[in-house]
């Protein structure tokens, strides 16, 4: 199959809409103007504008999961992250929305007084299963998912940030978008950088997707780990996005056009670190930009890291994705 029908595939596939796209692309330039002298073109892809439950990159992806075809007959969401899962929040208030009942299985004991996305997740009615630790979270859920069935429930488990061959879809969908936007600004440059903040890696997988069936060698993706190695976000990318691919019918060959960083993880995920927070507050002072201490300011770290080492050449252009997860700022 062509690259050109996969993309025709890709857009008719069904999904749940839930979104507000496309989500904005603006300059940053008093951000650019901070971080040297001779600015860079630097702006910014607000995917913490995609409206639905506070926004972020997981409303895209549950668009694909949740795709009304999926949900024939379903009495019950149930997934699985942290205490203050982005994913977690926009999965219960999808449930919410669609009528139906939700479980969150959570590592880390049950808080006491609730906030930011912990908050959130028992404002959408969510019923919460806590395990000790985030290695436990994958077996619990799926003997939880067993126990439903046995009362004669119909479950559907999204899996941990949706990021599936499907729910990537939803990132390819996305670098279609992008790319667009990115167009009307004008020539091309040679190349544009796209930092992406990395951890389950259905995000930058849907993205190197997208590039590839658009053939746009000149976009180079930047994924930022915000807790596991350069190595397993590099793998799991290329996995996630075969997958895509597959379900598309597309056998043609991913780009090589993945850098994967792992430098700004610090001493784990959800713990802010000293560039992280550095980042945080720059983004918020000249931009106005809220960002999150799990994946966002760490991804802004390193696009503030690479601009000051001098990494960027003349005429290259550079786009941070925000995916959102304010609420975690509140927590």
């Amino acid at each position: 199959m062509s690259a050109s029908v996969a993309l025709d595939r890709l857009h008719t596939w069904q999904r749940s809409v839930l979104a507000n796209l496309p989500t904005p692309l603006y300059s940053a330039k008093r951000l650019a103007a901070e971080l040297r002298e001779s600015p860079i073109d630097l702006f910014v892809k607000m995917d913490a504008e995609t409206g639905f439950a506070l926004g972020g990159n997981k409303v895209r992806k549950l668009e694909f999961e949740l795709a009304p075809e999926r949900l024939e007959g379903v009495s019950r969401l149930l997934t699985a992250g942290g205490p203050q899962s982005n994913h977690c929040r926009v999965t219960a208030a999808a449930a919410a929305r669609l009528g139906l009942k939700c479980t969150l299985v959570l590592s880390g004991p049950e808080p006491l007084d609730p906030t930011g996305n912990a908050l959130l997740h028992r404002l959408f009615a969510a019923e919460i299963v806590t395990v000790p630790d985030r290695s436990e979270r994958t077996d619990r859920m799926e003997s939880v998912a067993v126990e439903y069935a046995a009362r004669g429930e119909q479950v559907l488990v999204v899996p941990i940030g949706a990021s599936t061959g499907l729910g990537c879809l939803g990132y390819a969908r996305a670098a279609v978008e992008l790319t667009k936007q990115l167009d009307h600004l004008g020539p091309s440059p040679r190349r544009t950088w796209l930092f992406v903040p990395s951890s389950s890696c259905g995000t930058s997988a849907g993205l190197l997707l997208g590039i590839s069936l658009l053939g746009r060698e000149d976009v180079q993706l930047v994924g930022v780990s915000a807790d596991v190695s350069a190595a397993e976000v590099t793998a799991r990318t290329l996995e996630i996005a075969r997958d895509g691919a597959e379900l598309l019918g597309w056998q043609g060959q991913m780009l090589d056009n993945l850098t994967a960083l792992d430098d700004q993880v610090g001493e784990g995920y959800g713990v802010p670190t000293p560039a992280g927070l550095e980042a945080l507050e720059l983004f918020a002072r000249t931009e106005g930009l809220v960002l999150d201490p799990t994946y966002t300011a760490k991804a802004a770290a390193a696009l503030v890291a690479w601009t000051r080492a001098g990494k960027f050449s003349a005429g290259d252009r550079v786009v941070f994705l925000h995916t959102g997860g304010h609420p975690g700022l509140l927590a």
